[in-house]
């Protein structure tokens, strides 16, 4: 199949790589790699996660190709935390077989905006839910929002009834480091709700406190957790993201960033929004006369390209899990977090936390679905109900020939040859 030969032509290519660069000088590669770790690596607060924001610019970049309407883009071989010679955490070197880690990924966040700030500097919206965020090894969110203090923005001078732009204050963006949050999307509608100074801002706040970014032009997030290095790109059909429509640009993406870990995430921000748009269908989407994407579509020439796992965020409701080529595609987990500003209401109340369990190869071992739902001010909490259990799991066995089939418990697993 596509996604095989894909695998195998980066064990291929990064075997090769290894080689080359024992005999070229190795010392001299280390010593560049030492003085090109990103700004914002830190020590991750959930099973010792490594890593920072790759940005174009640093050494040995390799071009990716032109986007439609966008510029040629390209992803930096640095890595952002460098490891000796040999070891699980160089690009290309062999990672012992029984490894595993956790990738922990939930819904949309926006930690402040108009509506209001959350207490304690932010950390009253994760309270509750802490102690699962911090547990993966990588924990990852889609941030809908962005930190700063004023400025022009895209709502200036239109109806605010119907335009949203979210800011939080930029002291919040501890909270996000204190939750365990290591990894957010960028790639959505609102990273640009303050321009380009807002992302600016955004970047500096979440480095300040050792978070990752990826999702805007020429930026790939790459974290390191037991010595296995995870890239995440992220995707959306906005100008400043990678396109979600391109998909042989897409392709390109996923095999460069491939060059560079053991595991390759693909973020994307795609699907129409609303209640009752919990389907997963076929061809594309849109929201507010903006195309918004073909995820189906894009899950999986990104996964034959070598994606070891896609996450999907963007219509704020549930939708399906879906098993293609022995890789999982969560389409959907809605809301996660958000002061004030998103509904209460039905199925827009309901969210999850999804955990990945990998192997370094990027194998699908299995996971679980913590269900979530909104408290009051749109704070989340454990549902021991499981309401958003049993929506997952209807959804998925509806729309997918191969579903993700999770247990009563949430659990599932994937026996997987390769």
């Amino acid at each position: 199949m596509a996604r095989r030969r894909a695998a195998a032509a980066r064990r291929r290519r990064r075997a090769a790589l290894v080689l080359a660069v024992g005999v070229v000088g190795l010392g001299v590669l280390l010593l560049a790699l030492a003085f090109a770790r990103p700004e914002g690596a830190r020590d991750g607060p959930a099973g010792g996660a490594e890593g920072g924001t790759v940005v174009v610019g640093g050494a040995a970049a390799i071009p990716i190709g032109a986007t439609a309407g966008r510029p040629t883009s390209t992803l930096t071989t640095t890595a952002a935390t460098p490891a000796p010679p040999g070891s699980a955490g160089e690009a290309g070197a062999r990672v012992e077989s029984d490894v595993e880690i956790e990738i922990g990924w939930v819904g949309d966040l926006t930690p402040g905006s108009m509506y209001g700030e959350p207490p304690d500097e932010g950390r009253a919206l994760f309270a509750a839910t802490r102690v699962h965020t911090m547990s993966p090894d990588i924990m990852v969110a889609n941030l809908e929002g962005t930190f700063g203090a004023g400025g022009p923005s895209k709502c200036d001078g239109r109806d605010s009834s119907n335009c949203y732009a979210f800011q939080a204050d930029p002291q919040n963006a501890q909270a996000l480091a204190w939750a365990g949050i290591d990894v957010v999307n960028l790639a959505n509608n609102h990273s640009y709700d303050y321009f380009a100074a807002g992302a600016e801002a955004t970047k500096e706040a979440l480095a300040a406190n050792g978070v990752s970014h990826t999702g805007l032009l020429d930026t790939v997030a790459i974290r390191e957790a037991r010595g296995v290095r995870v890239a995440f790109l992220g995707f959306s059909p906005y100008s400043y993201s990678p396109d979600i429509g391109d998909l042989a640009a897409a392709r390109d993406l996923v095999t460069a960033a491939g060059e560079e870990a053991d595991i390759v995430v693909v973020l994307m921000h795609a699907g129409a929004e609303g209640a009752d748009k919990v389907r997963v269908p076929e061809g594309g989407e849109t929201a507010y006369g903006e195309f918004r994407g073909d995820s189906r579509a894009f899950s999986h020439a990104v996964i034959e390209a070598g994606a070891d796992l896609v996450l999907g965020s963007g219509p704020h409701v549930i939708r399906g899990l879906e098993v293609y080529e022995d890789r999982v595609v969560a389409y959907s987990l809605g809301n996660f977090a958000g002061w004030g500003n998103f509904s209460t209401q039905g199925n827009l109340a309901l969210s999850g936390l999804l955990t990945v369990r990998m192997a370094a190869d990027g194998r699908v071992l299995g996971g679980r679905w913590l269900s979530l739902r909104f408290a009051e001010a749109g704070v989340p909490e454990v549902d021991e109900g499981d309401a958003s259990l049993e929506l997952v799991r209807d959804l998925s066995q509806a729309d997918f020939a191969t579903p993700v089939r999770l247990g009563a418990d949430g659990t599932f697993t994937l026996s997987t040859s390769r």
